[in-house]
């Protein structure tokens, strides 16, 4: 076992019983949205999408952007994974998808005007550094032509480090990039072969030290615990190794096993699949062993260094979420660009097709490929409003929810109130005359808490699709 799990592991895991543990393993939505993403619906596809751009535009006055693009492709496959993504080693593929995302960009531009000032930037995937760094360079001339890319912004990409070195790390930050994110996972080797990724340690530590020598702002490192042959002990020892690698951020994911809905994962053998108690196990040494190394409890599955922007907002109020998880960005509108591309536009969300022949379909008939989405009500906001104030400040007060929407909280939410009352009974949260507040414990279980919130879930109980809290 890690060292020095002392205190803070004994204080948080007292609550946590056999009993409590089976009462809250339950499936559930992450909320990087509220209503969340199932929820989209196909009667609000470009047309709608339309009006949501066109709005930006009365008053003449708009908010700063967030872009996401979104690059599906990876050379290999890794079991475990749910992002939308095509395997290939095709890499001429990526020539062809630049051209189709360059003539979504250009519709965009048209409903949104030219030179929109963006704040943030994110490529994810499938795995961005599949192109080839004239590919790269290329895509960003493209964005840079269209857009205004503030000074001190936030660029990030996502990196694989087995398709990266130095030398392209160095082309990165000479793209602008000033954040990365590194693919981690587990860095057990029995690990790495039962979910088909394999990559050495020491190739991980020479990218985060040429990282640092080429001055990235932040560094993030991505863990998953509960993958297959995973145990709390092995996962100890990848804790230690990260540790030792010390990033700005580290992003600690839980593994959902839902092999109906994503084919990969049914490569994985269930009983190669730690249980729930081995799962909290390693969440609660994990936490532990950041905490005490230093690092921040930003929210879910977020740490940071105390001098890095998402530990000082955190500490500010000033934590947000949105489909990246959670960013020191405002609640600024975000544009999402390439196939399956979610963004969320005033009071709006829409995603484009997860096809790659429909998304470049769409694009040949001269059409923004947004094929579902979603228009928020009243009381989505509200309660969407809520749920994020658990979610990133851990704690809702009434009156502000009151100002902002006209309502008597406790009479609105009555029923929530009234629910609320058994987690308050188990630990999770508090309960005061003017607000609800997350404990150390319920941190643990803060997906629950906000599903109280979810008046989609409480009427649909079929959670099954979503993944365990635990």
């Amino acid at each position: 076992m890690i060292s020095q799990m002392n205190a803070p592991c004994e204080t948080m895991m007292q609550p946590l019983t056999p009993e409590l543990l089976k009462r809250y393993d339950i499936p559930g939505p992450r909320y990087t949205s509220y209503p969340t993403a199932d929820r989209f619906v196909e009667a609000f596809a470009e047309a709608q999408y339309h009006q949501s751009l066109e709005q930006r535009r009365v008053g003449g006055f708009a908010l700063p952007l967030s872009l996401y693009v979104h690059i599906p492709f990876c050379e290999s496959l890794c079991f475990y994974c749910a992002c939308n993504k095509i395997i290939t080693k095709h890499h001429e593929r990526g020539a062809e998808y630049l051209r189709y995302l360059s003539r979504e960009i250009d519709l965009h531009v048209a409903g949104l005007g030219t030179g929109q000032t963006v704040t943030q930037l994110h490529l994810g995937g499938g795995s961005p550094t599949f192109l080839s760094d004239a590919e790269l360079k290329e895509l960003m001339a493209t964005l840079k032509r269209n857009f205004n890319l503030a000074p001190g912004g936030e660029y990030s990409i996502e990196v694989d480090p087995r398709t990266v070195d130095e030398d392209r790390l160095a082309n990165l930050a000479e793209l602008g990039f000033n954040r990365l994110s590194f693919g981690v996972q587990d860095f057990d080797s029995a690990v790495q072969k039962a979910v088909h990724r394999i990559q050495p340690a020491q190739q991980v530590f020479s990218l985060v030290d040429a990282a640092r020598k080429l001055k990235f702002e932040s560094v993030n490192i991505d863990l998953i615990y509960g993958l297959p042959q995973q145990t709390p002990e092995s996962f100890d020892h990848t804790l230690l190794q990260v540790l030792q690698l010390r990033p700005d951020r580290i992003a600690l994911y839980a593994y959902a096993h839902l092999p109906k809905r994503f084919k990969p994962q049914r490569r994985i053998s269930i009983a190669e699949l730690p249980d729930a108690t081995a799962k909290l196990t390693m969440l609660s040494r994990s936490i532990t062993a950041f905490l005490n190394a230093g690092y921040v409890y930003v929210g879910m599955d977020h740490f940071a260094l105390p001098n890095d922007e998402l530990a000082i907002a955190k500490r500010q109020g000033r934590l947000h979420r949105n489909f990246q998880g959670y960013t020191t960005q405002p609640d600024c509108d975000l544009i999402g660009l390439g196939v399956s591309a979610i963004g969320h536009v005033g009071a709006s969300y829409s995603q484009n097709s997860k096809s790659l022949a429909e998304y470049y379909d769409h694009l040949d008939q001269g059409r923004i490929p947004v094929v579902r989405g979603f228009s928020m009500s009243r009381d989505d906001l509200a309660r969407r409003s809520v749920i994020k104030a658990l979610m990133c400040q851990g704690y809702v007060q009434y009156e502000s929810i009151e100002l902002s929407y006209l309502i008597n909280f406790k009479e609105y939410f009555a029923p929530e109130l009234e629910s609320l009352q058994e987690l308050a009974k188990h630990g999770m949260v508090t309960l005061a005359y003017n607000e609800v507040r997350v404990t150390e414990c319920g941190w643990f279980f803060v997906r629950a808490i906000a599903m109280v919130f979810d008046r989609y879930l409480q009427l649909d109980q079929n959670r099954a699709r979503f993944s365990k809290i635990i």
